[in-house]
């Protein structure tokens, strides 16, 4: 079978960090435009476009993986399945839940491939953690997840606004491993948002969760101002008395204990791999939860000003 003809609209840093390289080593995939606003291309790609209209509007594009900032995603995933390509959402998938849902139909109506992507779940911890914990009952869950924006967002000024996510640009990546390996529904119970004086986003969170029985103890901390060593670390507890912790996010995982998995992350390549599958056999996969359960925290939060940040 020939390797599917993909482009890609935004050429920031995920994009060519992971996605170019990643689609360059996959025989499913063949790289074949880009469009950016800033008129940047990619390696022996010879279709480079300005205006994302022009790519999709090439006709030897079958796919699109959109990695531009989540506040335009549903404009131009709307238009590329209009034109009858298939999709591909970096994550967060969309600007809001509404947004999701409406992209899911119309794919669907359009007979085409829509895709959500959370990388953190395609490290074999996180799969390994799942098995593990399916049919458990969590005691105890807490997340840390704390790094430096100005190290992984340099110079992005769209974060900070209104629908830019924040600190839940990362911490949605946490989110999205909880909502994979926890074997019952998790829900947010209340939040602190601290946003900077001259931001509407948030530069770190506290979250206190819930799966719904007494004495549980399950909860999350996000904080964009670390400094150093980066923190991905995700510590359970079961009710029979397992314990569990995924770190760097998600690539090692210690079973009271002893480490069973540790190995460097293969994220997009997992992406890619299984976009080809969803191609092949004609179907969807949309994943919500990590986005709810931000949605979720924005609804229930309490907000604290923070002194200005400047990136």
């Amino acid at each position: 079978m020939s390797a599917y003809r993909i482009g890609i609209v935004g050429l920031g840093k995920i994009a060519q960090d992971q996605h170019v390289p990643v689609i360059a080593a996959d025989p499913d995939f063949d790289l074949v435009a880009v469009a950016s606003q800033r008129a940047m291309r990619a390696p022996g790609v010879s279709r480079a476009f300005t205006d994302w209209r022009d790519l999709l509007a090439d006709p030897d594009v079958d796919a699109v993986a959109i990695c531009t900032p989540p506040g335009v995603r549903h404009q131009i995933a709307s238009a590329a399945l209009d034109a009858g390509k298939h999709v591909l959402l970096e994550k967060p998938p969309a600007a809001t839940l509404s947004e999701l849902v409406d992209l899911e139909r119309r794919a669907a109506e359009a007979g085409r491939v829509v895709f959500t992507t959370w990388h953190s779940q395609y490290n074999r911890g996180v799969e390994e953690a799942r098995l593990r914990l399916a049919g458990q009952r969590l005691r105890a869950l807490q997340v840390t997840w704390k790094e430096d924006v100005r190290r992984w967002h340099p110079g992005q000024a769209w974060i900070w606004e209104a629908g830019g996510f924040g600190v839940f640009d990362p911490g949605i990546n946490a989110l999205s491993i909880v909502t994979r390996i926890a074997p019952e529904p998790i829900f947010v119970r209340s939040a602190t948002l601290e946003t900077p004086e001259n931001a509407q986003a948030p530069i770190a969170a506290t979250l206190e969760l819930a799966a719904g029985r007494a004495g549980e103890r399950l909860g999350a901390v996000f904080d964009w101002r670390q400094t150093g060593p980066q923190t991905w670390d995700i510590d359970i507890e079961t009710e029979a008395g397992a314990k569990l912790a995924l770190r760097h996010g998600g690539s090692r995982l210690e079973v009271d204990g002893t480490v069973v998995v540790d190995e460097p992350a293969h994220e997009y390549e997992g992406i890619y791999r299984r976009f080809a599958e969803l191609l092949r056999d004609g179907s969807s996969q949309v994943d919500a939860a990590p986005l709810r359960l931000v949605a979720d925290a924005f609804m229930v939060a309490r907000r604290t000003a923070t002194e200005r940040f400047d990136p």
